[in-house]
């Protein structure tokens, strides 16, 4: 067969996915927004998120042409095709998080409403359908446009650095996701802390209640870091796990006979994960079971759908080349890969929700006061690094069995194996975000009905959809965090080939090495500087907030007490998030891009141990905040349900604390780690032939 049909079936999957998105784009616009005052509120939020976004990228604009530059002017691939890769990449992660965000901000008054006149079994499906609409979107972006950058740079112009080039893309991709998930986390966070520490532990009323200055840069922070910044975020991890075993086969496998059918595979897998995640959509709607068995049904499906898939694919790709022993280990490494992510999906989902005992343990420490909420918090996500780690660790071993014993390509061919499971991992992407993206919708949508005055049953019902889309988030989180571990595994070995393709020294790492000691050092180092400058970012940015919402409520008469001709100042808190956001955002960003570069350039040796430092702290510390954050979150919720004295009480108040201090951890620090650890990787990986 062709080996190019199987490059135009991934550009039918990648265009059938955004036909998806288009469809329920049009599902969800169709449905009525509800009363004058939910519409109101609906085009506040949606006004503040496309301020913020369109502010964001036009700063992230000038970083993002520095490196253009730094591509074109450093290495002879970059002129010009490399920097044109670099801005496509960076192009088609913005919209991305563009198109998703638009829709998101369209769902949440329309979930609200169809809340009101149905309640969970007819918001669900709707809040789904917002949230597919950015899962169908990345997925799709990301298969299409690395599908037609290896058409263009690969098949048509033949161009020997192809697949350089195309790494480029990822690169792109990986700039834009550091800068929204670092950015939209300081705004989303520096708003709900202001929001629930003024609101709910001072002034004693309720969240979301329209007297709170900050309830509008709330609802508007939950769209721009949890839909486009995690749009963003798992548009670059899908694009690198494709780039990674692709690039390592361009080094790794040159001149055997498998190498074509090496470079198609990823796409495949791709390709036949989405059809699943498209079959899988269609079955997410309430039924017998619990909502989250409704919700995970489409992951569970897509899934099934995918293992079948690629049993059926593999022996037709490779059966029958030079140098293939068995391809049924590349099945195995695959299947790993996705065995993997839903694992650790599953362990987040252990330590966060609140149908376990993990959570309402953190929340019977209420009783005692914050303090014990926190080291509550703390140690259970410690814990659930360990078993993460665990899990990563074996299906690494695993996944490199499978290469093994697929290739007689010199030892390579485990490497490979690592990489194919980095894309088992995040195959099903599009039903993934889908899952995931729907929890900021139904948290609006809880706003909405809050600030509109609907009757309590709908604020029941969306705070049912709301515990739950917490956890689904987590599970998100726990999928790009796996998948950020193993790609960044096989972007450091392919790093180690394109560095001894370029003549340096760099087969092995001697770990008494010294400049491989003070590279693991300072790697190691790194995600823990990183993760305090934007811990600090939100606090300062929260401080500004807190001091805001309590001038408000000392100087507008009647505020606290709602009168009618009361009105808050929404815009200067929603001012205050966006201007704080875009300042802090940018030192942190770029340090993660800058140091492999000045240490790359000093010693290739001494950057081979900066990687694997920052990629094993990296992963635990994303791994423990993630779920830390997470389970103080869900302990608050499981309060607030009528636990431990319900709203209002002393526990609390001690929750709420706990849950702000787990708020930068889950949606700031922890999401953008993943980031990190792959952007230090590729930026090595791309300029390795400069450093040698």
């Amino acid at each position: 067969m062709n080996p190019q049909i199987w490059l135009y079936l991934s550009l039918g999957a990648g265009a059938a996915a955004l036909l998806l998105a288009a469809y329920f784009a049009r599902e969800v616009n169709s449905a009525s927004p509800g009363n004058a005052r939910m519409v109101e509120i609906m085009d506040a939020i949606r006004e503040g998120s496309m301020a913020f976004i369109r502010r964001e990228y036009t700063a992230v604009a000038g970083f993002v042409a520095v490196m253009a530059v730094l591509i074109f002017a450093l290495l002879d691939w970059g002129r010009p095709w490399g920097a044109i890769a670099y801005v496509f990449g960076a192009v088609l992660s913005a919209f991305a998080g563009f198109v998703g965000m638009r829709i998101a901000t369209a769902a949440n008054a329309r979930t609200a409403e169809a809340a009101r006149l149905g309640g969970i079994d007819k918001a669900l499906p709707l809040a789904f359908r917002g949230g597919a609409v950015m899962g169908f979107s990345v997925a799709g972006l990301g298969l299409l446009g690395l599908s037609l950058g290896y058409l263009l740079f690969r098949v048509i112009l033949d161009d020997p650095d192809a697949f350089q080039i195309v790494t480029a893309i990822g690169l792109g991709g990986s700039s834009i996701a550091l800068f929204s998930r670092v950015g939209g986390g300081i705004y989303t966070k520096a708003a709900d802390i202001g929001a629930d520490l003024v609101g709910k532990v001072e002034a004693g009323i309720p969240e979301d209640d329209p007297r709170n200055p900050a309830t509008i840069a709330d609802n508007v922070g939950d769209n721009v870091g949890d839909v486009a910044g995690m749009g963003a975020d798992l548009f670059e991890s899908y694009v690198g796990s494709l780039v990674a075993p692709i690039a390592f086969a361009a080094f790794a496998f040159a001149g055997l006979g498998f190498q074509e059918a090496a470079f198609f595979y990823p796409l495949m897998i791709a390709t036949i994960g989405m059809g699943a995640s498209i079959i899988g959509s269609f079955f997410v709607k309430p039924g017998k079971g619990s909502l989250a068995t409704a919700l995970h049904k489409g992951t569970w499906v897509a899934m099934g759908i995918t293992v079948v898939g690629v049993i059926a694919l593999t022996p037709v790709m490779f059966d029958g080349l030079d140098g293939v022993d068995n391809s049924w280990g590349l099945v195995a490494s695959v299947v790993i890969g996705l065995v993997v992510g839903y694992a650790i999906g599953q362990i987040s989902e252990w330590f966060t929700s609140d149908h376990f005992r993990i959570v309402k343990n953190i929340a019977k420490q209420s009783e005692t006061g914050p303090a014990t909420v926190a080291l509550a918090g703390i140690a259970e996500g410690m814990r659930s690094a360990a078993f993460s780690v665990i899990v990563v660790a074996f299906g690494m071993l695993g996944a490199y069995w499978g290469g093994e014993l697929a290739f007689d390509a010199g030892g390579l061919g485990g490497i490979y194996g690592i990489a194919i499971a980095a894309i088992g991992v995040l195959a099903t992407l599009g039903v993934t975000v889908s899952v995931d993206a729907y929890g900021p919708i139904a948290d609006n949508a809880g706003g909405i009905a809050e600030m509109a005055h609907l009757p309590p049953e709908v604020r029941e019902a969306t705070d049912a959809l709301d515990s739950l889309g917490n956890t689904t988030a987590a599970v998100a989180k726990g999928f790009a965090i796996a998948s950020a571990a193993v790609t960044s595994l096989a972007l450091f070995f392919t790093f180690r080939q394109a560095v001894v393709e370029a003549g340096g020294d760099l087969v092995e790492l001697d770990i008494l090495e010294i400049p491989v000691i003070v590279g693991l050092f300072l790697g190691g180092m790194f995600p823990y500087l990183f993760a305090s400058m934007t811990i600090q970012a939100v606090g300062r940015a929260a401080n500004k907030m807190i001091e805001e919402v309590r001038r408000q409520f000392r100087e507008i008469p009647g505020l606290r007490e709602g009168r009618e001709d009361a009105k808050p100042e929404y815009a200067k808190c929603v001012d205050i998030s966006t201007t704080a956001a875009l300042r802090e955002m940018i030192i942190p960003g770029a340090l993660a891009v800058a140091l492999p570069l000045l240490v790359g350039f000093i010693s290739v040796r001494a950057l081979g141990g900066l990687l694997a430092g920052a990629l094993v702290s990296g992963f635990l510390l994303a791994i423990f905040m993630a779920n830390a954050g997470g389970a103080w979150d869900n302990a608050k919720k499981f309060i607030e349900a009528g636990a431990y004295g319900g709203k209002g009480s002393e526990s609390h108040k001690a929750a709420v604390v706990g849950d702000t201090i787990g708020d930068p951890f889950k949606d700031t620090s922890g999401p953008a780690m993943n980031i990190v650890i792959k952007v230090m990787t590729i930026v090595s990986l791309i300029f390795a032939s400069a450093f040698v």
